[in-house]
């Protein structure tokens, strides 16, 4: 029975452009076993997809700051669809 180093071996890496757009569902915890393997294998390779993941990070936590007034609804729903998609 091979095991998951042999299998996610044989898969291919995540360029720059998907790992982008994977963060979101990254930060939420929300990737299969098999793709955030492959995501943490391209983070220890590429420091520009570290600094990225960082500045998501920091983002979300100022966002998350930010009182209800602050921000109306609705710009609100555009900040996560942008965040969504890696823009």
């Amino acid at each position: 029975m091979p095991d998951e180093t042999t299998e996610s071996a044989n898969l291919p890496e995540l360029t720059c452009k998907e790992l982008v757009e994977l963060v979101t569902d990254y930060l939420e915890g929300a990737l299969s076993a098999e793709t955030r393997k492959r995501f943490d294998d391209h983070l220890e390779g590429c420091p520009f997809c570290r600094i990225y993941l960082e500045q998501m990070r920091q983002t979300i936590g100022a966002l998350g700051q930010l009182s209800d007034e602050a921000i109306s609804s609705g710009m609100l729903d555009v900040l996560r669809e942008h965040l969504r998609r890696g823009r």
